[in-house]
């Protein structure tokens, strides 16, 4: 491992970090180093001199739709929870990337901004939005984003259209991993309060009545294949309940894996496996993972 101690302001390298500590599954290995900026300048220095020294460098949000893999991350791994500030501009919000997206659909209902209420129950962060067109309830990340500002691992900064990221379902071409989210322009429409309000808690209702939100889990686990729903293949093919160590298929919610008690991400990952060869065999669909799996194998 090099010795990696870049002298940037107010910013504190952290070695041999537990992820552990920061993913919503609460499993994960070590990262070599771990960084938290809290901004643009201290984000765009640090890619540089990571860059520079020729580690390889892990964006991450609030690692929520993320497993990291028992044996850890190698180089440099960023953290962009600290960055989350939020300007209201119109019908326009400007998000840092590090803000949760819960914090913005708030934000444009308190402004009386329409369009985000689909993410009031998502518990990603803004970049991650971005990172995996993240959506819910026939909303989607795509429908409400002008812009979003990004710094390549050059240090460079760009801003980036709605078309030139690309998006498609669960992807944009942040996924091509060498753009970090920096900030997002959202483009929303003017709405009653009250009615969004309303909406948001109806389907924040919905969330809770239908997903283990009771226990630390990675999210949805699979993308939903076309013309099938992942989670009533999983139940349909008896695998609610299914466990390996501390990780299981929600008895609540098939397309959920939940932490049960001492879950490693191995865990995790053996029963993914086990899912996939199940509902294979039983349906003849394959199912592809929506949740990101990082780390070293």
């Amino acid at each position: 491992m090099n010795n990696f101690n870049p002298n940037i302001k107010d910013l504190k390298i952290k070695t041999a970090e537990p992820l552990s500590k920061y993913t919503f599954t609460k499993t994960g290995g070590k990262a070599d180093y771990l960084a938290l900026p809290a901004n643009q300048e201290q984000l765009s220095q640090l890619l540089t001199l990571a860059n520079a020294d020729g580690l390889p460098i892990t964006i991450l949000g609030n690692a929520s739709n993320l497993i990291v893999s028992d044996k850890g991350i190698r180089g440099l791994t960023v953290i962009l929870s600290n960055m989350t500030h939020i300007t209201i501009n119109g019908n326009r919000i400007i998000a840092d990337a590090g803000a949760a997206l819960i914090d913005v659909a708030i934000a444009a209902q308190q402004h009386g901004l329409s369009g985000l209420e689909f993410a009031a129950g998502i518990p990603g962060s803004v970049g991650g939005a971005i990172y995996m067109n993240a959506g819910a309830y026939g909303g989607q990340t795509a429908d409400v984003v002008n812009s979003a500002t990004v710094v390549d691992f050059d240090g460079e900064v760009k801003t980036l259209t709605n078309a030139e990221l690309d998006f498609d379902y669960r992807h944009s071409i942040i996924q091509n991993g060498y753009d970090a989210v920096v900030s997002v322009e959202f483009e929303l429409m003017p709405g009653n309060q009250k009615q969004i309000l309303a909406k948001m808690d109806h389907f924040n209702a919905l969330r809770s009545s239908k997903q283990p939100l009771e226990l630390p889990s990675c999210g949805s686990v699979f993308k939903r294949p076309k013309n099938h729903f992942a989670g009533k293949l999983i139940h349909d093919a008896g695998l609610q309940g299914y466990r390996f160590g501390g990780a299981e298929v929600s008895t609540k919610h098939a397309g959920f894996i939940v932490n049960v008690g001492g879950a490693t991400a191995t865990d995790y990952l053996n029963v993914i496996h086990h899912v996939q060869e199940v509902v294979f065999h039983d349906s003849g669909i394959k199912l592809e993972t929506e949740v990101r799996i990082i780390g070293d194998k």
